[in-house]
């Protein structure tokens, strides 16, 4: 299914918005440290008020609805795909693990070939 991209001018309202829950999320987070003497409740009432603010005030702007949109856009891809079974990602793991061995043989036995060429023959180097 192609769509369509619709790019949208951002306007004044919606960099206000913007700055609004910056702003907002700011001030939530000073006054979570301002009222540390008023007790835990406070601070963290405030802190998560301030938080829902500018929830709030972001989603209302151009940016917030197009950030909700690729939400809801990404879950559904999300569900659309197939995970392995139990089986599949083992068998999946036991392969991975068999190549990282053979591969460690490998390179071990590259290793020791090339020390024996260079330090035996090619040197006289003995150990």
């Amino acid at each position: 299914m192609a769509t369509t991209q619709v790019e949208t001018v951002s306007t004044g309202a919606d960099k206000a918005k913007v700055g609004a829950s910056i702003a907002l999320v700011i001030g939530a987070v000073a006054a979570f440290y301002l009222l540390g003497k008023q007790g835990q409740l406070a601070q963290w009432a405030a802190l998560l008020a301030g938080l829902v603010a500018a929830v709030v005030v972001f989603g209302t702007s151009e940016p917030g609805k197009q950030f909700v949109a690729f939400g809801r856009d990404a879950w559904r891809e999300v569900r659309k795909v197939v995970w392995p079974t139990r089986k599949e990602a083992m068998q999946m793991t036991a392969y991975v693990f068999g190549f990282v061995v053979i591969m460690a043989l490998f390179l071990w036995l590259t290793d020791k070939t090339l020390e024996w060429v260079f330090y035996d023959l090619i040197l006289g180097w003995k150990k």
